[in-house]
């Protein structure tokens, strides 16, 4: 019996983080990055914001290629239900690492699966994972040194944790490893499967 094709898989994302977490499941993918405003909202959780934002990417690139499945994720870091954002530069990254030293850090991760295929059983999948941060007490001396090594301006929480950054972690706590860094796999493996993505292709035997 003659199987399927795969379905075209698309990542809406311009992280190149989120790029090599999806790379590690074999399955060949396309990658856009969404234009869309990613202001949270006064009225929604940190979570909310995350889902939403989410299913706003694969939204805005499912637009662009019908008749395929899209990836949307996005990631909201908290210290007592304050939002923490991307610090952009050094000085704004020495002062997160400050407030969070000694602290537990919460990173919402939210995905979206969005499958426009006609017929498609399910259109839209969706999961939110927590993760919890603690961070060690460190010396200003460190941290400073720590951010002129690895320069990481560009991810909430001013710490790379798939790099040197682990290093600044006293404990990690999550159901799904790689949401950390961004892009939930064991959820969206499980997505996957549910809209007929098969796995270990490579490796079946004829």
């Amino acid at each position: 019996m003659q199987q399927s094709p795969q379905p075209r898989l698309i990542l809406a994302s311009g992280s190149a983080y989120r790029r090599a977490l999806l790379s590690r499941l074999g399955l060949p993918f396309d990658v856009f990055s969404p234009d869309i405003d990613e202001s949270p909202l006064p009225t929604e959780t940190p979570a909310q914001t995350a889902l939403r934002l989410a299913k706003k990417k694969a939204e805005a690139i499912a637009a662009r290629f019908p008749e395929t499945l899209v990836i949307g994720s996005d990631q909201v870091a908290t210290l007592d239900g304050e939002q923490i954002g991307k610090p952009g530069d050094h000085d704004r990254a020495l002062s997160q690492l400050q407030k969070m030293r000694g602290r537990e850090v919460v990173f919402h991760t939210a995905l979206c699966l969005l499958d426009g295929r006609a017929g498609c059983p399910i259109r839209l999948q969706t999961q939110s994972v927590q993760t919890l941060v603690r961070f060690r007490s460190l010396s200003d001396t460190e941290l400073d040194a720590y951010l002129r090594i690895e320069q990481p301006y560009d991810c909430a929480g001013s710490a790379k944790n798939e790099g040197l950054g682990i290093a600044l972690l006293e404990r990690v706590r999550s159901d799904d490893p790689s949401a950390l860094t961004g892009l939930p796999l064991i959820a969206l493996s499980s997505m996957l499967r549910a809209a007929g993505v098969r796995f270990f292709l490579h490796h079946e035997r004829p």
